[in-house]
């Protein structure tokens, strides 16, 4: 039987004593591997942890052995945020919010990381998502209208993840932990390719003094380019397409990430994201990144899956049953 092992990671990815890290030809540290996000700490801090930034490391051990009450064994997986939650909350049992088939056995699901921070988001000190703008909640309020009404019209209709597409750049939060969260990282001198597991997107990022795209030419994942500050690569991104999404925003988006290898199997992964017209003040977050010696493998989705018609032809017939 496959048993979850529960990992305790520091509250800050010190470099051990004496280490230093390995160099490409060119001198830079190399970045290169396969690198995991399985961290079970949730994007933003839990209400009922107002205030409490970090755990013990006797919390940390409750938290442990009940994660593998929880999910050492064969009932219900959870996913995302739903690890944390239920572990912080003690349950009996973790049920499945699917009364029918139920979600996937916990046996199958990989190893989540334990760590003493509370929230991902190190900025604001609160540890939560900054407040929507005026303009940011009408925006989104009237998506989420339209799709009540439009959920299925056509295959626009339906979201970029639903259409094999991509699930966005930064991939933070939500599923972005613990469900098909592994990366590949190539370095040469002058570019870095991040090879994503989940519809196997493939980032690359030019280095050095180079200008960005115009303004005129937006892409899914936005215009990056990268440049070293001292052992730490500082990658830009801006020009997201206005079909892309991510908690709100889209072409007025601004990333910066930082990726700082602090130790053999340690990579301290930092975003910053700004948008003006979405969330009153920039924020930041921090995903524990840790070396994985598996390989990637085909993640089978593609555009015009199978599951596409299914939805569409359950649409037509809903339409036709209501007379319409």
């Amino acid at each position: 039987m496959l048993v979850l092992v529960l990992v305790l990671a520091s509250t800050a990815l010190a470099q051990p004593a004496g280490w230093t890290p390995p160099r490409t030809s060119d001198g830079r540290v190399n970045l290169q591997g396969v690198w995991a996000n399985n961290a079970a700490t949730p994007l933003e801090r839990p209400d009922s942890l107002v205030g409490k930034a970090v755990f013990s490391d006797e919390e940390v051990a409750e938290l442990q052995e009940t994660a593998q009450r929880l999910f050492g064994g064969a009932d219900d997986a959870a996913f995302a945020d739903g690890v944390f939650n239920a572990v912080l909350d003690n349950v009996a049992k973790n049920v499945s919010r699917d009364g029918g088939t139920g979600n996937y056995s916990s046996v199958w699901m990989v190893d989540r990381v334990f760590e003493h921070r509370t929230s991902l988001i190190t900025d604001p000190p609160d540890g939560k998502l900054p407040a929507y703008t005026t303009e940011a909640t009408a925006r989104i309020e009237g998506e989420a209208a339209y799709r009540r009404e439009h959920s299925a019209d056509g295959p626009e209709d339906r979201s970029l993840q639903v259409r094999c597409i991509t699930y966005g750049i930064p991939r933070v939060g939500g599923l972005g932990a613990g469900y098909n969260s592994y990366y590949q990282i190539f370095q040469t001198p002058d570019h870095l390719v991040i090879l994503g597991e989940m519809i196997h997107d493939a980032r690359v990022i030019p280095i050095g003094d180079m200008p960005h795209a115009h303004d005129a030419i937006r892409q899914w994942h936005g215009d990056s380019r990268g440049r070293w500050e001292g052992n730490t690569l500082v990658v830009e991104t801006t020009n997201y397409s206005p079909q892309s999404r991510y908690r709100g925003a889209a072409e007025n988006l601004h990333m910066v990430e930082r990726f700082t290898l602090t130790g053999p199997d340690a990579l301290e992964y930092e975003i910053t994201l700004t948008d003006e017209a979405t969330w009153v003040r920039p924020w930041t977050a921090m995903v524990p990144l840790g070396r994985s010696q598996d390989a990637l493998f085909e993640y089978a989705c593609h555009e015009g899956n199978i599951g596409m018609a299914g939805i569409l032809g359950g649409a037509r017939a809903e339409e036709s049953s209501a007379g319409r």
